[in-house]
Parts: structure tokens; sequence; C-alpha cells
């Protein structure tokens, strides 16, 4: 059975740091596409930062240079690290995993809310 639980969420001052993990059981993180997306209110869930095979990260334009993706395949473990943070990154962030080889086959957390407020 394949479960992905994320934690590291809560609220932050804009500015500030979070540091989002995600657990993997049931999947091999090489044979997956991992990443992370986001979902805020009214809006639809968007792609943040994704790790694709051979480590290289794509991230969305909003958090270049703010959020790095990274990941530890012996533990089955993704992170987010998220620095300055904004209001406007306030949303509740997701864990993917996305087969590699096979189609149609991925996976979702249950996600974690982050919130940027003063």
């Amino acid at each position: 059975q394949v479960q992905l639980v994320e934690s590291g969420g809560g609220l932050v001052q804009p500015g500030g740091s979070l540091r989002l993990s995600c657990v993997a059981s049931g999947v091999d993180f090489r044979d997956y596409v991992m990443g992370w997306y986001r979902q805020a209110p009214g809006k639809q869930r968007e792609v943040v930062a994704v790790i694709i095979r051979g480590g290289r990260a794509n991230y969305a334009d909003s958090v270049k240079g703010r959020f790095t993706i990274s990941g530890d395949n012996a533990k089955n473990t993704m992170f987010l690290q998220m620095n300055s943070l904004k209001p406007e990154d306030t949303a509740v962030y997701y864990c993917h995993a996305n087969h590699a080889l096979r189609v149609g086959v991925d996976y979702w957390g249950q996600g974690t809310q982050v919130t940027v407020s003063s």
C-alpha cells in the first residue's frame, strides 16, 4: 500500500522559513518523479517544485530562489525548504509521486497547511 505523509506546515510570519517533509512508503523513489504542489483557497492546484530522475529540480517561477526541493532516497523522504515566505505562499502543500514509466500511476499525500501571515 502506497502512502505519502507530509509534515512541517504551520503559521509563519512573512520573511520566515519552513521545511516540509514527505515520507513515502510502498514506493521506491528511484522509480518516481517526486514533487510538491500547492492549492490556495479558490485556486487550482499548481506545481511548486519537482525532482526528476538524475536529481535535477524544476521550480515554479514564483518560488525560484526561495524554495529548495531535495530528497533522501535511502529514507524515501522528500523535503521542501521554503525561505523568504510571502503571504501569497499560503496554501495546502501536497506531496506527489508520479511513476516515471507507468502512465497514470501516481499518488498524493493528504496535504499540510502553510499559512504566511503577520
